[in-house]
């Protein structure tokens, strides 16, 4: 079964910081190839956890995730243009 979920990088300093926004789930490091491997990294460990308590479905489904197809599953939102603006204020 495979998750499709986003993954976003933000540079803060000298860190990029990776982001799941369906999970909520973050993490750091110091190239963006890093920061790809701790989030994966911490995605894993969430769902092992979760799996472990028997709460998977009920984190998944609290995330908005759902069963898109019988092996994929995905947020019901998904993210289709990033354009970064600027406001006069």
């Amino acid at each position: 079964m495979k998750l499709r979920l986003t993954e976003e990088i933000w540079k803060e300093g000298n860190m990029y910081v990776s982001y799941c926004p369906e999970l909520d789930i973050a993490s750091c490091g110091e190239n963006i190839g890093q920061a790809k491997i701790n989030l994966h990294d911490a995605i894993m460990i969430n769902i092992e956890e979760t799996k472990e308590m028997g709460t998977l479905s009920e984190f998944l489904e609290n995330c908005g995730i759902e069963a898109t197809s019988e092996d994929i599953l995905t947020a019901r939102k998904e993210l289709v243009g990033f354009t970064p603006i600027e406001l006069s204020l």
